[in-house]
């Protein structure tokens, strides 16, 4: 049995979803030093004035950013900075300063534990629903079906 781990929920899909995590974001991150020669981006506009560190899809296509705040949906399309496909490398450059970084939260939970890396715009920010796990919709092995089951229970608890 194949299965994907996905943070987006795709709706008309031939395929089943079990939402195995709860809300995730996907904040703009970035050192405490980028600061000290650049201002505060107060809203996801202002970003296109800033270094982002973006990530290219295979297909060559830059990822947007996806910000939303009292219903107000907003894409920002990042530019003028480092370009990865890799979120190691991602999160790598803005951890040298080379930007501001999009990622999901979970993540980069070390380099923000730490204090390497703070939040932007929190406000924009919103959670979502976050991962979802998505199979054919029939029958699996029973160890697939425990391991779904099991996934259910820990988000009940």
């Amino acid at each position: 049995m194949k299965a994907i781990v996905n943070p987006f929920l795709r709706k008309g899909s031939f395929l089943a979803a079990c939402p195995p995590s709860e809300g995730v974001t996907f904040p703009c991150r970035l050192t405490p030093g980028y600061l000290s020669n650049h201002p505060r981006p107060m809203e996801p506009a202002d970003l296109t004035a800033h270094r982002c560190v973006a990530y290219r899809n295979a297909h060559g296509e830059l990822s947007p950013w996806s910000f939303e705040r009292d219903g107000r949906a907003v894409t920002v399309t990042p530019g003028r900075g480092p370009v990865f496909n890799d979120a190691d490398l991602l999160v790598a450059a803005a951890l040298e300063g080379f930007g501001i970084l999009y990622i999901l939260e979970d993540l980069v939970a070390a380099p923000i534990a730490d204090g390497h890396l703070i939040r932007l715009l929190e406000p924009w920010c919103e959670p979502f629903a976050g991962y979802h796990l998505y199979y054919p919709d029939r029958q699996g092995t029973t160890a697939f079906e425990l391991f779904k089951k099991t996934l259910r229970a820990s988000r009940a608890a």
